[in-house]
């Protein structure tokens, strides 16, 4: 078959512009890639659809979580018509007359896509008949930054996504220290020193006997995040990378593990100080990322290798799920309770819990519910913000009562 060549008509200010499309949807593009793409489609010709998607499919998609962003803005840009049917749905005004089961979640167009399309039309002057000039005093309104705080990590655009990352990168978990096993010297401790007594009377000639005082040392707990990344928590679980990425490089002794049909370890990975790099090497990492679910056979990995390795001295344990298994919660239950019974305190992140009217139906939900000390939201930042205040809380567990000094 012979290759069309490019020069001759406009294929490369479409491919260009295409690739600013990407940009704009959030997409890291630049003019690299854009020469690289050329030279791909100039290789493959364009005699077939998909050579000539797969082509820039290759060079503008770095991570799994871009395929979907990449698939609508290629079938859109390109004009696949079914496609071009769905957003011009999005142009017209909402009437109850229509129908909205032909919509399924899984086919609606992201949000950074319709922007990045200009298929969005922005707001015109005159729109709007004029109103009187009011002064109000926005002493007790909110800014744009608290509006952001209540907006869905899903439905999200490619700014406001930017401005979610540049707030969760400054987010802290302010963890209580726990007194652990060993003492350290302390003049107003409450429990006598006798090693330090005798070794200060003998410096002294047994003349005087100084008594000494001791105090229980005090240490953050270990933090354990484990986080569903399959397919029906992608859109959360690529935020929550970020405010792992965060936590990790804010303390010590954190340790995440990610899973989907099976258990992944990385910790190190997040570790870098680049958030672009981490992700990027969990990315390549990670082989199951938006695929099936199987909780029951990963936590049972994780109670075997990794319990005795991570959950010592008091761990707090972080579930990040919506409690879809496909395994049908096949010894979830028995796996659960024994991860609760390992650590400190086990906390359920559940992004399903947005919805007001939100019941644990699915057999992996109630499997685990019965064994969580908390149940909690995870889909927007006053949601993770929540979740750093329950974290401080002063209340004395079973491990700090038995240890008081």
């Amino acid at each position: 078959m012979e290759r069309a060549p490019l020069a001759g008509g406009r294929m490369v200010e479409n491919i260009a512009y295409f690739a600013r499309t990407l940009r704009r949807a959030g997409l890291p593009i630049g003019p690299g890639k854009i020469l690289t793409a050329l030279r791909a489609v100039e290789t493959v010709g364009l005699g077939n659809r998909d050579d000539f998607y797969w082509a820039l499919h290759s060079v503008f998609v770095n991570r799994r979580d871009q395929k979907e962003l990449f698939d609508q803005a290629f079938h859109i840009f390109w004009r696949n018509p079914r496609f071009l049917d769905r957003m011009m749905s999005l142009l017209l005004p909402d009437s109850p007359m229509l129908d909205s089961g032909d919509m399924s979640k899984d086919n609606e167009v992201s949000r950074r896509v319709a922007e990045a399309m200009n298929l969005i039309p922005p707001e015109r002057e005159g729109d709007e008949p004029e109103q009187e000039q009011t002064e109000i005093d926005a002493v007790m309104t909110f800014s744009d930054k608290e509006v952001l705080q209540s907006i869905d990590f899903e439905k999200m655009s490619a700014e406001e996504l930017e401005l979610a990352k540049q707030a969760i990168k400054r987010m802290h978990l302010p963890l209580r220290d726990l007194p652990t096993r060993r003492f350290r010297p302390n003049p107003r401790g409450r429990r006598a020193d006798l090693r330090a007594t005798m070794r200060s009377a003998l410096r002294s000639g047994g003349d005087m006997i100084p008594l000494r005082w001791k105090s229980r040392r005090r240490q953050s707990p270990p933090l354990v995040v484990i986080c569903d990344i399959s397919g029906s928590m992608s859109r959360y679980s690529r935020m929550l990378l970020h405010f792992m990425h965060a936590v990790t490089n804010d303390r010590d002794r954190v340790f995440t593990f990610l899973f989907g049909t099976r258990l992944t370890h990385v910790t190190r990975y997040l570790r870098s100080k680049d958030v672009d790099v981490a992700l990027e090497k969990v990315s390549e990492e990670v082989v199951d990322w938006s695929g099936g679910t199987r909780i029951g056979a990963c936590l049972h990995d994780f109670n075997r290798y990794w319990t005795r390795r991570v959950l010592g001295q008091g761990a707090l344990v972080l579930l990040i799920s919506d409690g879809l298994d496909r395994d049908n919660a096949d010894g979830l239950a028995a796996e659960v309770d024994r991860l609760k019974r390992s650590c400190r305190r086990l906390i359920w992140l559940n992004p399903l819990l947005r919805y007001d009217q939100y019941e644990p139906k699915s057999l992996g939900a109630q499997a685990i519910l019965p064994h969580v000390d908390e149940l909690r939201s995870v889909h927007n930042l006053e949601s993770l913000s929540q979740l750093s205040e329950a974290l401080s809380q002063s209340a004395v567990s079973g491990h700090e009562a038995r240890f008081a000094a």
